[in-house]
């Protein structure tokens, strides 16, 4: 049975998490209920003007720091090379780390030179050992082969929009054709659709989980990283218990059926 504590190793020889706390609009009690709840990978960006609270929040949680992994992201403010090391500095600094486990581009710009110049300076992070892997968010098949002509470093991950009603099945197959992992962000949709989803009603209750429990199982099984999010303790530690049940086969397929 796939499980929430074997990692999905990425291109780089790093090990990831398969599910990680997103923190996004999350302060520094949720992430260290997270912490506690048994979450070690944490998504945080410069955008989201947490940084210094995610590491303040893995503290909290008396968390070595050989335990955890974290995840940031270079706003499209600080793009190209020079402003990039600058960001990053800042962002290792307010997390209290001496290098991030992972360094992603937030978004795209219609700039390819931006674009380009920020990837080599994260290159250039990663030849120095100052992160582990490097990687993208949002990007489309374009926009990855916009860096495959410029570099031969892969992205390790491609962080994007995912969930059961919005399932990117060509950009998934895209990604695993270039060896690049998938992590869903807002995996349980926003809004409530994906929760009130009858079809996923129908699976939770046979397993007698949430229908939040039933998405994250499905990406699990699917190896796509996750990085749910809640300020709630009881639905923090719900979405990290998935290894209570696994969906079937005929399971798979009808939540895969949801969309195309």
């Amino acid at each position: 049975m796939t499980s929430t504590t074997t990692p999905i190793m990425l291109n780089s020889g790093a090990a990831m998490p398969p599910i990680g706390f997103g923190c996004w609009q999350v302060g520094r009690a949720a992430i260290a209920e997270a912490a506690r709840a048994g979450y070690r990978a944490f998504d945080t960006a410069t955008f989201y003007g947490n940084e210094k609270q995610v590491g303040q929040a893995i503290g909290d949680a008396g968390l070595a720091r050989a335990d955890v992994f974290v995840t940031t992201k270079v706003w499209r403010n600080d793009m190209g090379y020079a402003g990039t090391l600058k960001a990053y500095d800042t962002s290792r600094r307010l997390l209290g780390v001496e290098s991030v486990d992972l360094y992603l581009i937030h978004w795209p710009q219609p700039d390819d030179k931006l674009v380009t110049e920020t990837w080599r300076a994260m290159e250039h992070l990663l030849d120095r050992g100052e992160v582990k892997s490097i990687g993208v968010s949002n990007f489309e098949e374009s926009d990855l082969d916009l860096l495959a002509r410029h570099s031969d470093v892969v992205p390790a991950v491609n962080q994007i929009e995912l969930h059961p009603l919005r399932q990117r099945k060509r950009l998934v197959a895209a990604n695993t054709a270039r060896g690049i992992v998938t992590t869903a962000w807002s995996p349980l949709g926003q809004g409530g659709p994906v929760l009130r989803n009858p079809e996923l009603k129908s699976v939770a209750a046979a397993h007698g989980v949430s229908v939040a429990q039933v998405v994250l199982r499905w990406m699990l099984q699917k190896q796509i990283v996750t990085i749910p999010r809640s300020g709630n303790a009881e639905r923090i530690a719900q979405n990290i218990d998935l290894d209570g049940f696994e969906l079937s086969p005929a399971e798979v397929a009808r939540i895969d059926a949801l969309a195309n």
